[in-house]
C-alpha cells in the first residue's frame, strides 16, 4: 500500500517526467502517464528521490512494470507488457534516450532476457532537471541526439545477421538467437530438404516481414490476410509442389496441434501440399517441447542438419490431405 505522502510525491514525479518527455520532443502518443512511469522506472527514481539521484540500472519490461506498482501505485495488467514495449520503450530507443541490451548487443530485443538502460548523456541531462541552466543543457543535448541515433544505429547494424537467399537477394536480420536459427534454416535446411525451392517468406524478430514474395503465394492460390501470424520461414518446394512452413523455436513453442490448424487455415486454398516443420538449435531445446509437437509434422535440429525426425503418419516429409 502506497502512503499518502508517497502517492502525492509520486504524482508530482509523474508530472515532471511527462514535462521532460515533452521537452525532449517525443511524439504526442508518448506524452502520457505510461511513458512517464517507464522513464521513472528506467531511472530508478522513487517518489522521495531527487532528480539528481537518478541512476541507470539494466532493467527489463516486467521489472519496469513492477516498479510502476511497487513505488508509484500504478498497476498495469501483465497483458499490457507488449504495449509498454512497443508503444513506449521502442520510441525511447528511437530517440536514443535508452540503449537496448548494452550488456549483450547481440541479444534480440524480443528476447525475454532483453534489458534497457538510460543512455549516459541522457542520464547526465536528466540529473540536471529542476536546476538553474536546465533549459540550456536541454538544448545542448538535443543537438547531439541525431548523432547519437546514427551512432547506435551503426553499432546495431554491425550486429545484424547476414543472409543470402537462393535468388541472390541479401538480407540482414536483427541480432539474436532466434534469427541465428532462421539463418541456419535458410543456409542448411533448405538446400538439403527443399533443393531448388523458392523462398516465399522470411520473418524477423524486429521487422517481421523481412522478405515476402506475394506473387508466389498468389500463384499457389493463397491470399494472406494482414493479421495472419506467419511461420518464420515459408519455402515452395517446386519439384514436389510442397509449401513448407517452418517455425524456428527459441523462446516460443513448436508446431503443436493448435498452431498446425492455424497454419492450415492461414494457407487454405493452397494448390501445393502443406508440410509443417519445427526447427530447433539442438536436441536439448527440442526435449523441452517434445510433448507439444503435433503428429504429422517434421522436426529439424540444426546441430544434426542432415537428419529429420518424423512424427508418425504414413509418409516421411510430405503433406497430409486429411479432413479437419
Amino acid at each position: 500500500m502506497i502512503k499518502k505522502t508517497d502517492q502525492e510525491s509520486g504524482e508530482q514525479k509523474i508530472r515532471e517526467a511527462m514535462e521532460i518527455i515533452e521537452a525532449l520532443g517525443l511524439p504526442r502518443q508518448q506524452q502520457n502517464e505510461r511513458s512517464a512511469l517507464t522513464l521513472l522506472s528506467l531511472l530508478d527514481l522513487k517518489p522521495a528521490d531527487r532528480w539528481q539521484d537518478a541512476e541507470n540500472p539494466l532493467i527489463g519490461i516486467t521489472p519496469i512494470m513492477g516498479f510502476f506498482e511497487a513505488y508509484l501505485g500504478k498497476r498495469y495488467a501483465p497483458n499490457t507488457r507488449e504495449t509498454v514495449r512497443r508503444q513506449t520503450v521502442h520510441q525511447f530507443m528511437q530517440a536514443a534516450l535508452i540503449v537496448p541490451n548494452p550488456d549483450k548487443p547481440s541479444r534480440s530485443t524480443n528476447s525475454p532476457k532483453a534489458v534497457y538502460q538510460i543512455e549516459p548523456s541522457a542520464l547526465k541531462l536528466l540529473r540536471e532537471y529542476g536546476k538553474r541552466g536546465w533549459k540550456k543543457r536541454l538544448q545542448e543535448y538535443l543537438h547531439t541526439v541525431e548523432s547519437l541515433n546514427t551512432l547506435y544505429a551503426r553499432e546495431r547494424d554491425m550486429e545484424r545477421i547476414p543472409v543470402t537467399l537462393a535468388n541472390g537477394q541479401a538480407l540482414r536480420l536483427s541480432p539474436g538467437g532466434h534469427n541465428a536459427l532462421v539463418k541456419k534454416i535458410l543456409d542448411e535446411f533448405c538446400p538439403i530438404f527443399t533443393p531448388g525451392g523458392r523462398i516465399v517468406y522470411v520473418g524477423d524478430t524486429e521487422e517481421k516481414w523481412a522478405y515476402f514474395d506475394a506473387a508466389i503465394l498468389q500463384g499457389l492460390g493463397v491470399a494472406i490476410e494482414g493479421h495472419g501470424k506467419m511461420p518464420d520461414v515459408v519455402v515452395h518446394h517446386v519439384v514436389k509442389n510442397w509449401l513448407v512452413l517452418i517455425e524456428a523455436v527459441t523462446s516460443h513453442g513448436p508446431v503443436n496441434p493448435k498452431r498446425r490448424q492455424e497454419l492450415k487455415r492461414l494457407f487454405a486454398g493452397s494448390k501445393a501440399g502443406l508440410v509443417f516443420v519445427t526447427a530447433f538449435h539442438d536436441r536439448h531445446k527440442m526435449m523441452k517441447y517434445l510433448d507439444e509437437i503435433s503428429w504429422e509434422t517434421e522436426v529439424w535440429v540444426a546441430e544434426s542438419p542432415t537428419h529429420l525426425i518424423h512424427f508418425n503418419g504414413e509418409r516421411f516429409l510430405g503433406p497430409y490431405e486429411e479432413e479437419d
